[in-house]
């Protein structure tokens, strides 16, 4: 993806048409993070759109504003969607910390193979971790930022839609949203020690400070040598998915050693002539395709008729399908052959 050598300008577009990919952001992210891969049936999209789209809408807006304001490219996109997945596991609903957060859904059981990856003193599954804060930056953010961007056209795609007002909006919508989920999490009473809590927000101090480092700004030379097809990079992101075949410390070491790799590769690959919008899709939106496919071979979080479970599945799939194809069909009709810098 690309980086900019100075900070962006705000679109000058009439409100209305700035606001269409803010909204669509706000909705979009929720329903990506929660809903994609099975968590829950087609009555509960609603609910989760309206009390989880500020929270993880607001977040997805703030970042992606935060870096096309900056010039920054999908570098420090990734770094500031790990920040939000620490925050979000650690400080807002301390899923990561609570040995119990999962007791009243259908994924009780996962407590044992999460426990075989504990950290000792910090009281936290490594697993739970890379599984928790990496949903959150393939699902919550990155493919919902990419989808949104895809539909618009290039003198657009890398611009910021909102001024500081609209960004100090939507900061206030997520700081809302974060304490209502804070108050109502499910915690049963369960609060992180002070230990969990410093840990979790040095971690999100440290990603954040990388995140925002002057070299995302700046472009870099391209390769001579052309970049494998769209089809070829969405194949490679898929491939680190469902790691979890192979239980605990060994597990983790191929699934962090497989997530390395792929992000060296996509690094690489980016940076040959011939990289765009399209390699961009399909890198972001491999973890949407991998989510709906599995979302059969998953319960949602509460119990449900198999009927139930599976309309929500087909639901997710036609969705999946209409928003890539959409986002495709617009790249090929506004932009093909429109090529972005390196990232």
């Amino acid at each position: 993806m690309p980086t900019e050598s100075r900070p962006a300008t705000v679109d000058r577009l009439p409100l209305r048409r700035r606001l269409l990919p803010v909204v669509a952001l706000l909705l979009l992210a929720p329903w990506a993070a929660e809903c994609s891969w099975g968590g829950f049936t087609l009555d509960d999209f609603l609910p989760v759109l309206i009390f989880l789209g500020p929270m993880y809408g607001g977040a997805a807006i703030l970042i992606r504003e935060t870096a096309r304001h900056l010039g920054a490219g999908w570098p420090a996109i990734v770094l500031l969607a790990a920040a939000f997945g620490v925050l979000q596991a650690g400080l807002v609903d301390q899923s990561l910390f609570n040995p119990g957060y999962l007791n009243d859904t259908e994924y009780a059981d996962t407590r044992a193979a999460a426990e075989a990856t504990l950290v000792p003193g910090l009281g936290f599954s490594v697993r739970q971790a890379f599984d928790y804060v990496g949903n959150h930056i393939a699902l919550t953010i990155c493919a919902p930022i990419v989808l949104v961007e895809s539909f618009l056209g290039p003198d657009r795609r890398l611009r910021p839609w909102l001024g500081r007002p609209g960004l100090a909006v939507v900061g206030v919508i997520y700081l809302l949203g974060s304490l209502l989920i804070f108050s109502d999490s499910g915690r049963t009473g369960f609060l992180a020690s002070p230990l969990q809590l410093t840990f979790a927000a040095a971690v999100v101090l440290a990603l954040i400070a990388t995140a925002l480092l002057p070299r995302w700004r700046h472009p870099h030379p391209r390769h001579a040598r052309r970049a494998p097809g769209p089809v070829w990079v969405g194949l490679v992101v898929v491939v680190h998915f469902g790691t979890e075949v192979t239980p605990g410390w060994p597990g983790m070491v191929i699934a962090l050693a497989l997530a390395a790799g792929t992000a060296g590769l996509l690094a690489f690959w980016s940076s040959r002539a011939g990289w765009g919008q399209r390699h961009v899709l399909a890198a972001g939106t491999a973890s949407l395709v991998t989510a709906a496919a599995f979302a059969y071979l998953v319960p949602p979080y509460s119990p449900a008729t198999p009927s139930a479970a599976l309309a929500a599945d087909v639901a997710v799939s036609v969705v999946t399908v209409a928003l890539i194809g959409g986002a495709w069909w617009r790249l090929r009709r506004a932009s093909p052959v429109v090529h972005l810098g390196a990232s």
